[in-house]
C-alpha cells in the first residue's frame, strides 16, 4: 500500500483566484508547520510544485525527507484572465460565465487559462509517475486544485461536491493506494 499526503500551502493573504501567480507564503505559524512535520512520515519523498509558496512550505517540513525537484505539473489551475481578480470583480463582467465556472466545473475555463478537466489531465498524469517512482509514502506539496483533483479521483464525488470541499492552508490530505484502488484518508486535516 501506498499513501500520498497532499499538503495546502501556508497562507498567501492574497484576496482573489490566485493560479499561476508567484507569491510568497506565511510561514509564521511554526507550531502548525511543526506538528505538520510530526503528523508526516520520515522516510516519505517530498515534491511541490514550482511555485514558490509550495516550495517554501515543503522546505519548512523537509526534515531529513528525500526533496524530489519542483514540478511545473502541480500549478494550481491557471485562472487567465480571472488571475488576482476577486469573484465579484469576475462576476461584474462575466457573471454567467463565472457561474457555470463554478456550478458545473469540467470544460468550462476563464479567458485564456484552464478548465477542471484541465487542471485534473495536467496533475493526474504527473502523480502517477511520482507513485510509480516512490517505494511507499509520497508527500505532495501542493494547491487547492490540486488536493481538489486527486481527492476527487479516490472518491465517487462528482466535480460538484468535489469543489464544495474545504481544504485549508497547511492541511493534510491523505490518500491510499492498494492494487491500483484509491480511497480517501484524512481530508483537511490540521494536526
Amino acid at each position: 500500500m501506498q499513501r500520498l499526503f497532499l499538503i495546502r500551502h501556508g497562507p498567501t493573504h492574497a484576496k482573489g483566484m490566485i493560479g499561476w501567480t508567484d507569491l510568497a507564503a506565511d510561514l509564521s505559524d511554526t507550531d502548525a508547520l511543526t506538528r505538520l512535520n510530526t503528523y508526516l512520515p520520515n522516510n516519505a519523498r517530498l515534491v511541490s510544485s514550482d511555485l514558490i509558496r509550495t516550495i517554501e512550505t515543503a522546505h519548512a517540513i523537509t526534515g531529513t525527507r528525500q526533496r524530489l525537484p519542483h514540478q511545473s505539473a502541480l500549478r494550481e489551475m491557471h485562472f487567465g484572465d480571472w488571475e488576482n481578480l476577486s469573484f465579484n470583480e469576475v462576476s461584474a463582467h462575466a457573471a454567467d460565465h463565472v457561474r457555470r465556472f463554478y456550478e458545473q466545473p469540467g470544460d468550462t475555463a476563464p479567458p485564456n487559462g484552464e478548465s477542471w478537466n484541465e487542471l485534473r489531465s495536467r496533475v493526474s498524469p504527473m502523480i502517477d509517475e511520482l507513485l510509480s517512482d516512490a517505494p511507499s509514502d509520497l508527500i505532495v506539496v501542493c494547491h487547492f486544485g490540486v488536493v481538489l483533483s486527486q481527492l476527487q479521483r479516490a472518491t465517487s464525488l462528482s466535480s460538484y461536491d468535489t469543489f464544495a470541499q474545504r481544504i485549508d492552508n497547511l492541511s493534510i490530505t491523505e490518500i491510499r493506494i492498494e492494487d491500483n484502488a484509491w480511497t480517501s484518508g484524512v481530508i483537511n486535516h490540521c494536526p
